[in-house]
């Protein structure tokens, strides 16, 4: 009985969610274009197997997969093994984000685009491959992030030191980078840290923090994401000139 409530609860809270974007979208067709949208009945079924989606999607994390990354997080850091906890921690950043469907969403329109300014040839063989490259390179940047937040949070590195690196790392890169890749380059940020991403991370982040001692969970547990928003960054535009 517990579990169908919370079930409902987050059923409700998926719904809250996503009611400013209808107002929105409403407003605007009613008030501005003043029209009724197209095919109107497939997309309030769609908003319905929306609000469904994400309620599963959502309980899942919280029942599932966050608590797995906490607990892996903490019992690796209890049992000593850096070598373990570094390979898992680089693990779940590069499987969560070569998962990503937001990742795959854009990798594939970056290579159609790409294929039809002709950077690359026009074949679904070269855009598949060019698209299965940039997830890679993505997902390994994130690995590589991901493992030096958790190296930061064992030695106890100050975080903002590390960020102005590395952004001064992607304004230097941006000069020399070929323009067609800036723009995918910038957005691989923002698609890495999507709904697979932050959960398991954040888990991580926070109870490696909780078990280490002289490490506060609040300071030191958060700021992974971080990370894993700007090394794609850096990769993409180094992938760029390589591919490019």
């Amino acid at each position: 009985m517990g579990g169908f409530v919370n079930l409902l609860k987050s059923m409700l809270g998926s719904l809250r969610d996503l009611v400013p974007i209808i107002v929105v979208v409403g407003f605007f067709e009613i008030f501005v274009l003043q029209q009724a949208p197209d095919n109107l009945a497939n997309i309030l079924i769609g908003l319905v197997f929306i609000v469904l989606g994400l309620t599963f999607f959502v309980f899942g994390l919280e029942m599932g997969l966050f608590p797995i990354g906490e607990s892996l997080a903490q019992a690796l850091a209890r049992k000593g093994s850096v070598f373990w906890l570094v390979v898992f921690s680089f693990s779940l950043g590069f499987g969560t984000t070569i998962a990503e469907p937001a990742l795959t969403a854009v990798a594939g329109e970056a290579a159609k685009v790409a294929a039809e300014a002709g950077a690359i040839g026009s074949s679904v063989e070269a855009m598949d491959s060019y698209a299965m490259g940039l997830r890679i390179t993505v997902a390994l940047s994130v690995g590589m992030a991901i493992l030096l937040g958790v190296i930061r949070i064992l030695k106890g590195w100050p975080i903002h030191y590390m960020i102005i690196g590395g952004y001064v790392a992607v304004m230097a890169l941006t000069s020399i980078a070929p323009e067609s890749i800036i723009g995918v380059a910038y957005d691989s940020g923002g698609v890495t840290t999507s709904t697979i991403t932050v959960p398991l991370v954040t888990a991580l982040g926070v109870g490696l923090a909780s078990v280490i001692k002289g490490r506060n969970p609040m300071l030191d547990g958060f700021g992974l994401i971080a990370f894993a928003s700007l090394s794609p960054m850096i990769f993409v535009l180094i992938y760029g000139m390589v591919v490019m």
